[in-house]
């Protein structure tokens, strides 16, 4: 189903809300890494693809983009990093642990950039749960 052109409207806006998140604070590739992140939890082989190669061309190398599954343990993610990926768990699985990783985002983000960081998660479990149930299969 091409819910995008069904719904322009609709969809329209939350693609706005994608691009205003681009155009913020935080940096895009700490974001496209969260996305990705989302992406692989939620099973949306599509979104998978598109960050893995948004990624790259970013910049970031493919031996990391390979290890995202396992970055619990791995020493190769930086310390924001890994809070972005902690933070997409939490947010995504609605994990007990939330309040201590909001807690460690504090020391390292502003508070901005955790609005935007988190409002990129939660729009992406948005995002992907329309391309698996009405996107067509990729």
């Amino acid at each position: 189903m091409d819910y995008q052109e069904i719904s322009k409207k609709t969809v329209g806006y939350l693609y706005q809300a994608h691009a205003s998140i681009r155009n913020s604070e935080i940096d895009n590739k700490l974001i496209a890494l969260a996305e990705l992140r989302i992406s692989q939890l939620n099973g949306c082989s599509y979104c998978c693809s598109f960050h893995a190669n948004e990624l790259r061309e970013m910049g970031i190398e493919t031996s990391l983009i390979d290890k995202i599954p396992g970055y619990q343990h791995s020493v190769s993610f930086d310390h924001q990093q890994v809070l972005v990926l902690r933070w997409a768990d939490a947010v995504t699985g609605l994990t007990a642990d939330m309040e201590l990783v909001l807690k460690e985002l504090k020391k390292e983000f502003s508070e901005k950039e955790i609005v935007e960081l988190t409002s990129s998660i939660s729009l992406m479990n948005a995002l992907n749960r329309l391309r698996i149930s009405l996107g067509d299969q990729f």
